[in-house]
């Protein structure tokens, strides 16, 4: 799906069809996150600088990804 093809949506009338584009984007969201992460602790990155890369606590993101 396009950026433009979402904010269409995100536009629309229909509050179902507003709610499904936002939904959608908080799982691209999540996703590019998690791959982010993944990438900074290949490159030797702490726990502490992707928290402050993310703007949350060193805790909360190892809690998230570091399993």
């Amino acid at each position: 799906m396009e950026t433009g093809d979402i904010s269409a949506l995100l536009r629309s009338e229909d509050p179902a069809v507003g709610l499904r584009a936002v939904g959608a984007l908080r799982r691209l969201g999540e996703q590019v996150e998690a791959a982010a992460v993944a990438r900074a602790r290949e490159q030797g990155w702490s726990w502490e600088q992707i928290g402050d890369a993310l703007g949350v606590s060193r805790q909360s993101v190892h809690t998230k990804y570091g399993h």
